[in-house]
């Protein structure tokens, strides 16, 4: 099996910087990156193949050609490939939003919901982020609050430092806020509804589009569960697992999923069989299942990501 390295699609939202095009060597012609989609298959933003027997297809388009074997077997009860993973560059404050659950987002959408994790790969001082309410609130309490400008005052605003972790089932009203670098790892979905976006305006000079009876519908108005075990991993859900590795580290990459590594820092190796690629900070390397033992060397700190089962 080939190891393949990915191009991503960028995105250049109004709260981005330039981290991701300076530091992370991504490649865009506009001003700013908010958000890197490194490993993707959704129609909004299609991973690329760089470089090697397949350069320039798209990864829908190789795992077509190649059967959906290369995903593994823990991928087959889902319909679409499974998970996205971006690097998010928020030097402004993202919307405070929410995201559905499947059951939600298929009937009102027609794609999955969204579940995510966060991992911190860089922070200012002082830099903080919303993840769900400090205590329970009411439906009509979250209504008022949204239409009084007052909703950031029951949120639960958490202090962030490299390496935090943050899991956020569908359902948990978030937002990163500014001066945060951040990995993603999420479900292969595009459904986001803004509560509430500091008065905003977009490029166009009008007010940013809320999705204020969506988010009533599908919001989780409880504080958030903390005491998860996810049994050594960094985060293991019914969607993906993830770990933060530093090399040198080998592993398998056996018939139950593919591998992700997305390179954080530093440069190094990675070797599979026969196979052999040198990788820097900012590539996405992507292993199809079945790929057997890989090893990685050099100064690599890397999120490893797969399809696994709980």
């Amino acid at each position: 099996m080939p190891i393949l390295k990915l191009k991503p699609a960028c995105k250049d939202y109004l709260w981005g910087g330039r981290r991701l095009i300076d530091e992370f060597g991504k490649q865009t012609d506009k001003d700013r990156m908010a958000e890197s989609w490194e490993l993707s298959c959704h129609p909004d933003g299609l991973s690329v193949i760089d470089g090697g027997e397949f350069d320039g297809m798209t990864l829908v388009d190789y795992i077509e050609k190649n059967g959906r074997r290369v995903l593994g077997s823990n991928c087959q009860i889902f319909s679409d490939f499974p998970i996205l993973i971006k690097l998010i560059d928020a030097q402004g404050n993202l919307s405070v939003q929410v995201h559905p659950n499947n059951i939600d987002a298929l009937e009102h959408e027609h794609q999955y919901g969204k579940t995510e994790m966060w991992y911190v790969i860089d922070a200012e001082p002082d830099a903080y982020l919303y993840y769900g309410f400090d205590h329970e609130i009411s439906e009509d309490e979250f209504r008022a609050r949204i239409e009084n400008g007052t909703l950031t005052d029951v949120l639960n605003k958490v202090p962030v430092k490299k390496g935090d972790m943050f899991f956020i089932p569908a359902g948990t009203i978030h937002a990163i806020c500014k001066g945060i670098l951040i990995a993603e790892v999420q479900q292969s979905s595009n459904v986001t509804y803004r509560v509430f976006d500091y008065n905003r305006v977009g490029a166009d000079g009008k007010p940013r589009q809320l999705h204020i009876p969506q988010a009533i519908r599908v919001t989780l108005l409880t504080p958030p569960k903390t005491d998860y075990n996810f049994g050594g991993h960094l985060v293991r859900c019914a969607y993906f697992t993830a770990d933060s590795k530093t090399a040198p580290w080998s592993d398998l990459c056996g018939d139950e999923s593919f591998v992700s590594i997305l390179v954080l820092e530093g440069e190094g190796t990675v070797k599979c069989g026969s196979e052999e690629l040198v990788c820097k900070k900012g590539d996405s390397i992507f292993l199809p299942a079945f790929s057997g033992k890989y090893e990685v060397t050099g100064s690599v700190r890397a999120l490893v990501s797969s399809v696994g089962t709980i």
